[in-house]
């Protein structure tokens, strides 16, 4: 699903718990696939969603990102995102990346292939790559182990394991 730079969501928008807001008219209480419908967008399992600038201003909630995800959208790919969107998703596990160049040359329907640890984002109907700044190694685990907590978890079992060993 693309969105051009013009249209924006106000994150809480995303889980119903708000606003949507699309060039300047509010949408009360709809959850995404329901909007994304009402704008005769086809809403798939695995989808990337390619948003504009400021992606996600609105809210500190975590649900957030977690309601994106749970509308089957795979990963987010912006010109910008709101810090606090930003962090909650890389905390929720939820990949995201910023690429001016990809938010400006991606269309609807276009057909995208992205390597995260790489950060680069291609487009195999246009032929197209774009960057992204790729994340460090640790935000790379982060998300694939599904988030702060897990990565967390895993950090204080080896240390119990580590010091089990030792004495």
């Amino acid at each position: 699903m693309r969105l051009g730079s013009d249209r924006f969501i106000i994150a809480d928008g995303t889980a119903a718990l708000k606003v949507i807001k699309i060039d300047g008219t509010v949408v009360q209480q709809i959850p995404l696939r329901r909007w994304a419908a009402s704008l005769d967008v086809a809403l798939d399992t695995g989808d990337i969603l390619v948003g504009g600038s400021n992606f996600g201003c609105g809210s500190s909630r975590e649900i957030a990102p977690v309601a994106i995800r749970g509308a089957g959208i795979s990963l987010v790919v912006a010109d910008s995102f709101a810090r606090i969107f930003f962090r909650n998703a890389i905390n929720m596990g939820y990949p995201i990346l910023q690429s001016p160049q990809a938010a400006e040359g991606v269309e609807e329907g276009d057909e995208l292939e992205v390597d995260l640890e790489e950060g680069v984002i291609r487009n195999m109907t246009k032929g197209d790559e774009y960057r992204a700044e790729a994340f460090p190694k640790f935000m790379n685990d982060l998300l694939k182990m599904g988030g702060l907590v897990p990565w967390v978890r895993k950090q204080l079992e080896e240390r119990r394991r580590l010091a089990a060993t030792r004495g």
